[in-house]
Parts: C-alpha cells; sequence; structure tokens
C-alpha cells in the first residue's frame, strides 16, 4: 500500500550525510518529524551493526533536538510481528531507514505487520526517511545490485520489490560518487518505468505530495524516459549494449525542485523549466 500521495512526506538521502556539521539533511528530517517534540524510531533492518549504527544516529537526532529517538532492530520476520515494534511504529513522528543492503531490509519487513504500520503511519503524513539502502527500498520496484562505472547492459542490474513509499520510479543512490548512470538507465528501461533518480552523496530529495526539493550538497540526476523515441531491449542479449534516444536529463542541485505530475524542474526561483526563456547563443 503507498502512502497517500497529499500527505507524502519523504526525505530520501543518497548515503555518507553529513553527520557532525550542520547536519542540514538530517535536521531537515527532524523538523519535519516535529522539531524539539520529533518522536523518532531508527530502522536498523539493513545493517549487520544495528547497535553501532542506531547509537550514532541517536547521537545526531537528540543533538539536533529531538525529544525521542529510539531503535528498532528487526532480525528477524518474527520481529517484525513484535508488539514492542508496533507499538513505536504507531507512536512515532518519524522513521528512518539506515544505510547497510537493501535486499536485507525488504526480506525481513516486506508483507509484515510492521510494514503494514509503517505504511499506515506513511498515509497519516508522517515523515519517512531512508539513506543509502535506506533510499533504494523506497519505490515499489527497487535496484538489488548492480554494476558502477559502466555502460548500459541488462546484466548489470538485478531489480527486486521496494517497500513502495515512492511508486513508479527508481532510485539509486552514491550517484556520482560511483558513476551509476549505466546502471539507473538500465533499470529504469527494465522496469518499465518512465523515471529515474540518482542522488550524490550528502544529498537529499525531500518529497512533498507531488513535489521533490533538492538540498544538501550534490545533485540529483533524473532521467525522464517518457516521451523516449527508441530502445533496443528486445533486440539485444543480456551482455550486450542497451540504447535509448529521445530521453530527457536534468540534474539539479541544492534549492531546485522538480514535479512529478507534470516532470517539470522547478528552478531555485520557483519559475518552472518550461516558463524560463531559452538562451541563444551568440
Amino acid at each position: 500500500m503507498a502512502a497517500a500521495e497529499n500527505k507524502r512526506q519523504l526525505v530520501i538521502i543518497g548515503g555518507a550525510e553529513d553527520k557532525e556539521g550542520d547536519s542540514q539533511i538530517l535536521r531537515e528530517f527532524v523538523r519535519r518529524a516535529g522539531g524539539t517534540k520529533a518522536n523518532i524510531i531508527i530502522m536498523t533492518a539493513a545493517t549487520e551493526l544495528p547497535r553501532e549504527v542506531g547509537e550514532n544516529y541517536i547521537r545526531v537526532f537528540e543533538r539536533l533536538g529531538a525529544e525521542s529517538v529510539r531503535i528498532v532492530d528487526t532480525e528477524t520476520r518474527e520481529d517484525a510481528a513484535s508488539s514492542t515494534a508496533l507499538e513505536a511504529v504507531s507512536k512515532a513522528t518519524g522513521i528512518f531507514f539506515t544505510g547497510g543492503d537493501q535486499a536485507r531490509i525488504t526480506s525481513i519487513l516486506k508483507g509484515t505487520e510492521l510494514d503494514k504500520a509503517i505504511h499506515e503511519r506513511a498515509a497519516e503524513g508522517i515523515v519517512i526517511g531512508g539513506t543509502s539502502a535506506g533510499a533504494a527500498v523506497m519505490p515499489d520496484k527497487m535496484i538489488v545490485v548492480g554494476d558502477s562505472e559502466t555502460n548500459p547492459r541488462l546484466e548489470i542490474v538485478e531489480m527486486g520489490p521496494g517497500l513502495g513509499f515512492l511508486p513508479g520510479v527508481v532510485i539509486d543512490q552514491h550517484f556520482s560518487e560511483r558513476g551509476r548512470l549505466g546502471r539507473l538507465i538500465t533499470a529504469l528501461i527494465r522496469e518499465p518505468v518512465v523515471l529515474g533518480f540518482g542522488i550524490d552523496e550528502n544529498t537529499a530529495m525531500v518529497v512533498t505530495d507531488n513535489q521533490i526539493e533538492i538540498i544538501g550538497q550534490g545533485s540529483v540526476t533524473i532521467v525522464d524516459e517518457s516521451e523516449s523515441t527508441y530502445n533496443n531491449m528486445d533486440e539485444i542479449l543480456r551482455d550486450e549494449a542497451l540504447a535509448i534516444c529521445g530521453a530527457k536529463l536534468h540534474i539539479l542541485p541544492h534549492g531546485f525542485k522538480f514535479d512529478l505530475k507534470t516532470r517539470k524542474p522547478i528552478l531555485n526561483n520557483g519559475v518552472a523549466v518550461d516558463a524560463v526563456p531559452v538562451a541563444s547563443a551568440s
């Protein structure tokens, strides 16, 4: 069950977010969770070091002023049915998924009582955040594993079910730092969906209803395949190069926005891109 679009609040982070300085991205998460009244739970299903990773986020969120922060560690699917975990979700104003291995998140949580409870709270409008693996699980179909720094080929990406907080898109993380354009394009064509988002490290796309705002140090790369004129997916073998023609590419840094309904970028002055005159070459 996807979060209701008119109440959706997501903070989707490309990984390696600042935890020691101003912590702009995590600060925004705390603000949306209620600020000094925030009741945040940290979901550590992705990591094999839940206590260490969770306590690191406890320190950050408490430093930023959250009233209550606790870890919900689910090592097995049985843990995802515990009354303690379900009660924590019922009281939370913000739920944060750590990094690690995204396949661990879905194998432990997807389809459980806890998964259902988190989606119900998301539909009520509480903020859901995730970094790295926690970002990868946000769509309904996610990149499970894939090769970096290579050209698009069907063999380089393995897809699987995500948690579905932002359905109908593909998300990749650590994007520029690990050269992942090839695998994002492959995932986008394989699904098929029309929008792919590649999020740099220490960068986030903050989703409110159907609008995305970019915050942080890097950029978000958006591949829009909705008006592409050709791809050769049905003509090639798994190890042969993919071709795509007519796709749109947007690269948006801090302060820029993107409308999920119209699939148009919005400049940092609030003007939609299609309303801006195109400068001619002299």
